[in-house]
């Protein structure tokens, strides 16, 4: 572990799904123990559109004391120091008739979709948004993988996003694809940016963000081209890692 002073005037924040780990994977002990040494010279957090369980499925059950904030679906639940900070609630915001107006729309037009494959799990509700998923979060590694590839070729989310923004448009919705296999819908300013209001009241100097989904339409984009962060656009991982390390841990000059 390094001795080195720890700037906590800088905040790192990072995406979960590939930018941390590969997509709904466990992180890998290289990636845990690289966070660990980035806290000896950075403050550090975590920002996923998943829940907390996802979470901690992801990233250890006990990551809200191994960084120093965990902002679960993009920061309305959130997390410092290993305490709880605050909840928020989608169907307060939203209203009932909107909410269900939306669930009704998505399950006829999700029934309407022919995949390989179908399982369960098609709208999951969280706390400050609605994950829609067609082919079904209960879906394998393998069949996840399947949806993916055919997702990329056919634009199925892409379709069924364009689609739900002009049925609900001036309803201050906010539609948002990320990961594999869904996608995201929630008030309007309930995206990542929601966690940079939170971490203001700190008063950082610089706040990195690492996330791999920056074009507009990923559920990235909008805090990585926020100018209160340095964005950086990474593919997988092992680019956050070599970016960091660049960014944090410099070779001494010859």
């Amino acid at each position: 572990m390094s001795d080195t002073f720890v700037d906590s005037k800088t905040l790192c924040l990072f995406d979960v799904d590939g930018t941390l780990t590969a997509a709904r994977q466990r992180v890998t002990p290289h990636m845990a123990a690289f966070l660990e040494e980035l806290r000896t010279r950075v403050r550090v957090g975590v920002v996923g559109g998943s829940d907390l369980g996802k979470i901690k499925e992801q990233l250890g059950d006990d990551v809200i004391h191994q960084v120093d904030y965990v902002f679960a679906e993009n920061g309305l639940e959130a997390y410092k120091d290993g305490q709880f900070l605050s909840v928020q609630s989608i169907q307060n915001q939203m209203g009932e008739e909107l909410l269900q107006d939306l669930i009704n729309f998505c399950l006829n037009y999700m029934a309407q979709i022919k995949l390989p494959k179908k399982r369960g799990t098609f709208i999951e509700f969280r706390n400050g948004m609605l994950n829609i998923c067609p082919i079904g979060r209960s879906c394998t590694q393998e069949e996840r993988k399947e949806f993916f590839e055919l997702d990329q070729r056919e634009k199925i989310r892409e379709k069924f996003v364009s689609i739900l923004k002009e049925k609900f448009k001036g309803k201050g919705l906010t539609f948002s694809i990320g990961g594999q296999i869904s996608f995201d819908v929630f008030p309007d300013g309930w995206d990542k940016r929601f966690c940079l209001g939170i971490v203001e009241k700190d008063n950082y100097s610089t706040i990195h963000f690492f996330g791999d989904k920056t074009k507009p339409g990923g559920n990235d984009y909008e805090i990585y081209s926020d100018p209160r962060t340095i964005g950086h656009e990474v593919s997988c991982p092992e680019e956050t890692l070599h970016i960091c390390e660049q960014l944090f841990f410099p070779l001494p000059a010859n």
